[in-house]
């Protein structure tokens, strides 16, 4: 199994959990990382040359990539063309399944008020998620046209503990972010599969899929968050959702850096 962007917060959580359960864990990184276990193979790599270390894993959890609102030119090269490179690596080395890291901020701008479903159309909430919107696509086409089984898990807020209101909604736990992963790496013949990852939060935007048969365990509301998330005319994404969270990244926005 191949684990790249595993120095990242996400990759830092899953490591431990694959570790366990793979006979062989490749992990790539630009940031540095050192071997932990013996069945660790490390790799500090910008995945230019993916197919290099791709061969012979039987499956791609593919989480590097720009994190969070950024220009878009830096959003296409490390989500969307870095996204492009490790799908085709997969596709001539003969890597069976991919999952990628796709993000709630796809559907950003639905209001709190409505539950969305991954067959709902996206809602960006910034460029950010304009750049899952691609990176979901690139799953679709690979699936499509080449066979790869691809799932895309839309990850919520991934925090050790909640610590603000709109988690009630969109937390996701490390044992749960676990779960869900393995979820993805092991359903039978998905095909293309885009579901939430998200914990079982009572106030949740979003529909589980039940494809995938992971039900999470955590709740946002037993750590006593107070539940002062506006509902009504507020997005999904919160601040995430507002102009003035994207304004400094756009070329035309000189005025606001």
């Amino acid at each position: 199994m191949m684990l790249t962007g595993a120095a990242g917060r996400v990759g830092t959580a899953l490591r431990t959990p694959l570790r366990d359960e793979a006979e062989r864990l490749v992990l790539a990184d630009v940031a540095p990382l050192h071997v932990e276990a013996p069945n660790e193979v490390v790799h500090r790599t910008d995945l230019a040359d993916a197919a290099r270390i791709v061969e012979g894993a039987d499956a791609i959890v593919h989480l590097a990539g720009v994190p969070d609102e950024a220009p878009f030119p830096d959003l296409v090269e490390g989500n969307i063309l870095g996204t492009q490179r490790v799908l085709e690596a997969a596709r001539v080395t003969g890597v069976p399944r991919v999952v990628l890291a796709s993000s709630n901020r796809l559907t950003g701008c639905y209001p709190s008020t409505e539950t969305v479903s991954p067959a709902m159309p996206p809602r960006p909430d910034g460029l950010y998620g304009v750049s899952k919107v691609a990176v979901e696509a690139l799953g679709r086409l690979y699936a499509d046209k080449f066979g790869l089984d691809v799932v895309c898990l839309r990850i919520g807020s991934l925090e050790l503990h909640p610590t603000e209101p709109r988690h009630l909604a969109t937390w996701l736990s490390h044992r749960d972010c676990a779960g869900f992963v393995r979820a993805a790496l092991t359903v039978p013949s998905p095909g293309f599969l885009a579901a939430y990852a998200v914990s079982a939060n009572a106030r949740r935007f979003w529909e589980l899929d039940a494809r995938l048969g992971y039900e999470p365990r955590d709740d946002a509301a037993s750590y006593g968050i107070p539940d002062t998330f506006a509902r009504a005319g507020v997005p999904q994404g919160g601040d995430f959702a507002s102009a003035e969270f994207t304004l400094p990244f756009l070329d035309g926005s000189q005025e606001h850096r």
